[in-house]
């Protein structure tokens, strides 16, 4: 089995202090940024088998771990608030519906490389001359994003009610015209005559013809929270403008060829016209700041084989989904407090998988959060398989069996290299009083995914676990492609730190070394 040097007893005092104002530890060593460490020296085996913590590669005990790497990123970057690179605010997006004017909203999340763009605004403020300029530069569709019960006060069935069990797709309802003031209902007055009646509140079903030539959509309820669409994002901006919750929005396709906009021509068209552009992905960070999602539903006194801890039950707003927090201790005032933020993993946390170190991360963590005597572990479920679910990720190890790596197979099989949103769980911390923490963890998105919700991280607690053949290329792809911080000391590849031991005959051949994440 893997174990753990007993060395390892003294590393809740380790830690890697950041710059922020909130900490307090003037007595521990200053994190350090672009020191270069010397290459590690060949790793020493304890006799149980187990890498000791006595070699001069493995930090010492006392506060003197420096990073090759910017792990802690400036206070402005990954902030809620602060618009990625190339965007505007949702502030100024919100400000610009208010004042009348069209938004570009762009889906960023699979990279610049595959977005799509659409004009939006709000259908109670929409004109003919906006409707003429949607369909100069845009596919000509005109849609109209609104809520069920709009949809159901206007009579208006989805075209295909089973598209209603796939939240990938837009639901569409049967087309319509306004009755009242138009012709054909094909000119852009005569569209934005419709989009005007569709927003009103006092309209009847009787006032649309069916079927028409303006579309509109449904849009899911708890909006780009629930389903990452433009349709969800532009009802969500509109509401957040403190306008009617009914948008017109209208695909931005390539002048030439038809294709969809590219980044660079949607830049264009916004720099030309001077419209705001924003990021779908924006969006849903700035909601799940000011939005509280989730609601404690019970705390029970939890005995375990490490100690006893307070465990806090969290169900989620958005799906349903029950999460726990264990407390140790008094948080007291929720400074300085040691905190792990971890991922859902079945095969990891439960069956003892060695094709990855979650189990042993998850133990250690509990471990050392009952030494420290005061600590938060938050269990995030739904993340399996960073967020692709169990099914999925047992076929991503078939895939990896076949030669690919963690990332290519969540990849290959349709899904971001990593589709784990900690929103979540940071704002399970503030309802505990977490404040300033610690953070347990070697990966870096963990630390940005939890900033904006009056969260500072002041610090990073090396979790040492050991790295095995079976895990050993998960590690380093992790380590290679997804910025994971494996301590400062290894420079080469991973698999120079395994070191086989035999143990006897009978038992299974052991390769663990430390491994500070």
């Amino acid at each position: 089995m893997n174990c753990i040097a007993p060395q390892l007893v003294s590393f809740p005092h380790i830690f890697i202090t950041s710059k922020s104002p909130h900490s307090t530890h003037s007595h521990l060593a200053p994190f350090s940024r672009h020191k270069t460490a010397a290459p590690p020296s060949k790793l020493g085996s304890s006799e149980n088998g187990c890498y000791s913590s006595n070699d001069e590669s493995i930090p010492p005990p006392l506060g003197t771990l420096k990073e090759t790497i910017d792990f802690f990123v400036s206070d402005a970057e990954d902030d809620p608030d602060c618009p990625s690179p190339g965007y505007s605010s949702i502030e100024q997006a919100l400000a610009a519906l208010r004042q009348q004017k069209i938004l570009l909203v762009v889906d960023d999340y699979y990279g610049d490389d595959n977005v799509e763009g659409n004009f939006v605004m709000a259908a109670s403020h929409v004109s003919s001359e906006a409707i003429a300029f949607m369909v100069r530069h845009g596919s000509g569709i005109i849609s109209v994003g609104m809520k069920e019960e709009d949809l159901q006060r206007l009579d208006l069935p989805l075209v295909s009610p089973r598209m209603e069990d796939n939240c990938s797709a837009p639901s569409f309802t049967i087309t319509v015209d306004a009755r009242v003031g138009t012709s054909t209902g094909v000119s852009a007055s005569d569209r934005a005559k419709t989009v005007l009646a569709l927003s009103s509140p006092e309209s009847r079903p009787g006032d649309f013809r069916r079927p028409g030539h303006v579309f509109p959509v449904k849009c899911m309820n708890g909006g780009v929270l629930n389903r990452v669409g433009h349709t969800e994002a532009s009802v969500d901006l509109v509401t957040l403008a403190g306008l009617q919750p009914v948008s017109v929005f209208s695909a931005v396709v390539d002048s030439e060829d038809g294709s969809m906009a590219s980044i660079a021509t949607l830049r264009k068209l916004a720099l030309d016209y001077n419209i705001p552009i924003v990021s779908i992905t924006d969006l849903i960070r700035y909601r799940r700041k000011r939005e509280k999602l989730v609601e404690r539903t019970a705390v029970s006194r939890l005995p375990t084989k490490w100690g006893s801890f307070a465990a806090h039950s969290y169900r989620s707003k958005l799906d349903g989904i029950e999460h726990v927090a264990l407390v140790k201790g008094d948080i007291g005032n929720g400074q300085d407090v040691l905190v792990r933020v971890h991922s859902e993993c079945l095969t990891g946390d439960i069956f003892g998988s060695r094709r990855c170190d979650c189990g042993n991360q998850l133990e250690l963590a509990m471990q050392l959060i009952e030494q420290a005597g005061r600590g938060v572990v938050v269990y995030l479920r739904g993340h399996e398989g960073r967020g692709i679910g169990l099914g999925y990720k047992l076929q991503a190890y078939n895939l990896q069996d076949q030669g690919h790596d963690t990332v290519e197979a969540n990849l290959e099989l349709g899904f971001a290299a990593d589709a784990r949103d900690y929103g979540i769980g940071a704002q399970m911390l503030r309802d505990i009083g977490v404040h300033t923490m610690r953070l347990m963890t070697n990966n870096p998105a963990k630390f940005s995914g939890l900033k904006g919700y009056g969260l500072a991280v002041v610090g990073r607690v090396p979790v040492l676990t050991p790295i095995t053949e079976d895990n050993v290329r998960y590690l380093e792809t992790k380590r290679v492609k997804m910025g994971h911080v494996y301590g400062s000391n290894v420079q080469g590849p991973l698999s120079d730190f395994i070191k086989s031991t035999k143990v006897n005959k009978t038992q299974q051949r052991e390769t663990d070394t430390p491994l500070s994440s």
